[in-house]
């Protein structure tokens, strides 16, 4: 009888241990065709890539497959935000941090900068050589400006985000905001052991691309510089955006009926925009010639000249420049300094010798790629660390100030005057 027992338990624990495998193979192979036929709850239209591609995207499908299906936090997936991702991680790919992809937010600020008016701080933002985020100006009569923001600092976190391998795009995005919220910028200085933060209030930013003001040119005698009585017009020119032409023709109007023997344009802390812009303006002071000359990838130069009959051809003119002068205002200054048209006052401009076609995109999006870079009209390319030297060095006030200068020395402007004496 024991014998029976233990043969009917053997065959109990037999069964039930068949059963377990079955079950287990039942649903291991049910969760296996599962993942063979799981899709996507979004809808995903137009997957085929041009025709001139020779690449299967299985894996980049395989991979969205995987990542919807097996990314704990289902909240967190958001295709739109997924699919943009994507786009900007092929753009990030060519290693070139002035080629990215806008979405739509970021489009819409980039458009409002250009066209002079957006809430922020009032920075212009670029890359060092290094590929780092840094300052190429701030904006004048801006939070930034206000707060000591300075060419070349170095971002190094916008709020809690480090800035390495962040976008144009991203930190921008990070810093803009409504009017009245903060940001805090962590800075670190060339020269300095530290870094240092600035906590900015955003405002609304209007930005005027040209102001003009009058000024006399000075005599230096005796150590001292004293105004020689000639009447100067000092043009700030501070970016080359949409309202930038009618701005400039109001300016230049202006300035005929004042009468002036001389003019200083400012290009100092400009960092630059449209390219057409820039030869608008070199072609008010250069009677006929090239002002830029386009090189493409195959090695093709292309000169981009005069476009139109200048009204300040033959007006002594000097051209203020320091680290803060990008792109298009190094595209101006390049070709007066080469057309031997104007001399040069300041520092090293910063560096920007490549140009950027913006185009817009499905859903509001757009895209910004290097097309070119370009070179003066000597054939002069001024990217990275290269930048244009000034015919006259002089620093700033700021890194001029000896121990013993007051406080009210600050308000000096060493550029602007050795300018105006070179006018006399």
């Amino acid at each position: 009888m024991r014998n029976l027992f233990q043969q009917i338990n053997l065959k109990t624990i037999l069964i039930i241990i068949l059963f377990f495998l079955l079950g287990w193979q039942l649903g291991h192979r049910d969760v296996q065709v599962k993942w063979a036929t799981y899709r996507p709850t979004v809808s995903i239209i137009n997957k085929e890539p041009p025709q001139n591609i020779d690449l299967d995207f299985k894996l980049f499908w395989d991979t969205w497959d995987f990542l919807s299906r097996s990314y704990f936090d289902k909240k967190a997936i958001d295709p739109t935000k997924l699919f943009y991702g994507a786009i900007s991680g092929m753009v990030a790919a060519l290693g070139d941090p002035y080629t990215v992809f806008l979405p739509p937010e970021q489009q819409k600020f980039s458009k409002e900068e250009l066209n002079g008016s957006f809430e922020g701080v009032g920075i212009q933002l670029g890359f060092n050589k290094e590929k780092r985020l840094v300052v190429v100006a701030p904006l004048s009569g801006t939070p930034a400006e206000e707060a000591g923001i300075k060419p070349e600092d170095m971002i190094v976190k916008i709020g809690d985000k480090d800035t390495t391998n962040m976008t144009l795009p991203e930190a921008v995005n990070l810093i803009r905001g409504t009017k009245g919220t903060k940001v805090i910028l962590t800075i670190f200085r060339d020269g300095e052991s530290d870094t240092r933060e600035f906590t900015l209030v955003r405002d609304t930013i209007i930005v005027k691309s040209v102001e003009v003001s009058y000024k006399q040119s000075l005599s230096s005698g005796e150590g001292k510089n004293t105004n020689s009585g000639k009447k100067v017009a000092v043009v700030k020119l501070s970016r080359f955006g949409e309202r930038t032409q009618s701005e400039w023709n109001e300016a230049v109007s202006s300035l005929l009926s004042e009468n002036v023997g001389a003019m200083v344009l400012d290009l100092r802390n400009n960092p630059g925009g449209f390219l057409d812009g820039a030869v608008f303006i070199a072609s008010e002071f250069l009677d006929g010639g090239a002002v830029v000359l386009q090189e493409n990838s195959e090695g093709e130069r292309t000169s981009f000249r005069v476009t139109r009959a200048g009204k300040l051809i033959s007006i002594p003119l000097k051209v203020l420049i320091n680290k803060g002068s990008a792109s298009a205002s190094e595209i101006v200054a390049g070709a007066l300094q080469d057309r031997g048209r104007a001399e040069l006052v300041g520092e090293k401009s910063f560096g920007k010798g490549t140009i950027q076609e913006a185009q817009d995109l499905s859903e509001g999006a757009g895209i910004h790629i290097t097309v070119a870079k370009w070179l003066t009209p000597n054939g002069k390319w001024v990217n990275d660390t290269q930048g244009i030297e000034p015919d006259v060095k002089i620093e700033s006030s700021n890194e001029n100030l000896s121990s013993g200068d007051s406080e009210d020395d600050t308000t000096k402007d060493p550029q602007l005057d050795k300018a105006l004496e070179l006018l006399d």
